[in-house]
């Protein structure tokens, strides 16, 4: 702006420094001429009143004056002239002045010489006898005095133009001083030109709307960040050239990469071809999906184009963890073969005995024995079903009455339940009450998920014990929580075996498993009834030395 304000005044200054020589040189030019003529017209009446009287023979005496007069004849010829013989002049007849002369009485003309560098002015009058008294006289033109005068103009045109760039330089800073100290953040604080105020009210408006739309947009990054940084789901989006424009915490786990990732292209923080395809596939087909497999996980990948007014703008790409659908599937798929195998087994145990018997291939004597197994995998279809019932109970959620439960009540009608069986298989049961015996265990919970865990954890401890060995249950108080551990000199569980079995059907020795009539899901119903009840299990097991299973179960469900 500053140059602009200079060059500015440097023209203006220069076209009026011309402008000014040309008037001047102009108005001189006018005057002196003006000024001669007036001399002429003098000069020529003196002269004509002195012809009359004394004749041609006054210009004589003009020979050397500044003007020239010349006394010509009403035919055109030249009588006499004070510059030149009259012989040598030729006839003026056609001379414009001297036919004004003639016929006004008076005539003027001015003529340039053939260079241009002369003007000489004529002025003619008619004396009383016909002829005609003329005087003229030469000076420069306005063009042969700017030429004389080119040197002197120069050197003025020269000092007016260093003048003029320290003036203009100058006073073009003074302007634009205060348009640079303008502060456009607080404009109607500005101390400036008058002129400029609209200009500023309307920066000073447009500044409140920035700033609330500014505002708006960050409250609504803080938000949509609120909202998406804790989501399960991985999202991120991509610009329209391939690359990182934002991402939430659950992107940065997956990947395992942090903020210094935005920016960058997607392939630099994974190089899965198959990704790339669907990033590629959602800007042809509008969207796409893929398998992610990382760590041990599956995740679905699923890309979306992205577009606004018709424009291709990037990729909305979402990522959900499908390890646990897809872990369920292959559970319900396990549980559906291992269902239908528990259950094959007995029937067809079932089926082959009545068989026997309806063809009467079975010995009298053998009956009973028959009968026996009959009776025998019956009650295991019986006690199979159940457990699955419960387990379905427990899977679908559905909300189970609540009630006080004395949980040493509890573990002493476990223990009379399972005492029979821990006599036949030579295995002492104990309850044990860690703190005084009269001491009531209150919980207010269901009595019938309380006595499923305790149950199922003591017959396991019974079945899976040695001969002459123990199982003790005992119950104790925390300031907030009740403990139920059962604890056996069984065989134990091998450390490779530890972390599945709570698994349905899981059976670390099957065949051992089998004899013992057991289903597999007892397990299975105390990891879901302590879940259910917002409990914590723990288990401590050597091989061939025992296990000890501990059942935490908060005063006050969550």
């Amino acid at each position: 702006m500053t140059k602009k304000f200079f060059r500015g005044y440097l023209i203006v200054a220069l076209v009026v420094l011309l402008s000014s020589f040309a008037i001047i040189m102009g108005s001189l030019y006018g005057y002196f001429t003006n000024l001669t003529k007036q001399q002429m017209d003098e000069q020529l009446d003196l002269a004509a009143v002195a012809i009359e009287e004394l004749g041609p023979s006054y210009m004589d005496q003009f020979e050397d004056a500044d003007y020239r007069l010349t006394l010509i004849a009403k035919n055109g010829v030249v009588i006499s002239d004070t510059k030149t013989p009259a012989t040598k002049m030729e006839n003026h007849l056609e001379r414009e002045e001297i036919q004004e002369a003639m016929t006004l009485g008076k005539g003027e003309a001015s003529r340039f010489s053939k260079t241009l560098t002369e003007k000489t002015h004529y002025v003619a009058t008619r004396l009383s006898d016909g002829t005609v008294l003329r005087i003229s006289i030469s000076q420069f033109s306005i063009v042969t005095l700017l030429l004389g005068m080119l040197q002197p103009l120069c050197i003025v045109v020269v000092i007016s133009f260093v003048i003029s760039i320290l003036l203009a330089n100058k006073l073009s800073k003074s302007i634009v001083a205060p348009l640079n100290r303008l502060s456009f953040d607080r404009p109607l604080e500005n101390n400036t030109y008058p002129e400029l105020a609209p200009m500023l009210r309307h920066i000073e408006a447009q500044n409140k709307e920035i700033h609330m739309r500014t505002e708006e947009l960050i409250n609504r990054q803080r938000e949509f960040k609120k909202l998406t940084e804790n989501l399960k789901e991985g999202l991120f989006l991509l610009d329209n050239s391939g690359k990182i424009l934002t991402m939430n915490n659950a992107v940065k786990d997956i990947f395992d990469i942090d903020e210094r990732s935005i920016g960058k292209d997607f392939i630099s923080i994974d190089r899965t071809p198959e990704l790339s395809r669907c990033i590629e596939r959602a800007y042809e087909e509008g969207s796409s999906e893929a398998l992610l497999i990382k760590d041990d996980k599956s995740y679905t990948f699923r890309a979306s184009k992205v577009e606004s007014k018709g424009q291709f703008i990037g990729t909305a790409i979402v990522i959900m963890d499908e390890t646990e659908k897809i872990e369920a599937d292959q559970l319900r798929r396990e549980f559906t073969a291992n269902v239908s195998h528990e259950l094959k087994t007995p029937l067809q145990s079932i089926i082959g005995s009545i068989d026997l018997m309806e063809n009467n291939l079975v010995k009298q004597e053998d009956m009973p024995r028959f009968i026996g197994h009959i009776k025998s995998d019956a009650t295991r279809l019986i006690n199979l079903v159940q457990d699955i019932l419960r387990l379905s109970l427990l899977d679908e959620g559905q909300p189970l009455p609540s009630e006080s439960v004395n949980l040493k009540d509890v573990a002493s009608d476990v223990i009379d339940e399972l005492q029979q069986a821990a006599y036949t298989s030579k295995v002492s049961l104990i309850l044990d009450i860690s703190q005084d015996g009269s001491k009531n265990f209150v919980l207010n919970t269901s009595r019938q998920l309380v006595y499923d865990i305790m149950y199922n954890l003591c017959e396991n401890a019974i079945k899976y014990n040695k001969e002459n060995g123990s199982v003790k249950l005992s119950i104790a108080e925390t300031d907030n929580s009740f403990e139920i551990t059962v604890k056996d000199t069984g065989i134990g569980i091998p450390k490779e075996h530890l972390d599945r079995i709570f698994e349905r059907f899981y059976r670390v020795d099957k065949s051992h498993s089998k004899e013992t009539g057991g289903t597999g899901l007892g397990l299975s119903i105390v990891k879901h009834s302590v879940g259910y009840l917002d409990g914590k299990i723990s288990i401590d097991s050597t091989f061939g030395e025992g296990t000890t299973l501990k059942v935490s179960l908060p005063k006050q469900k969550q």
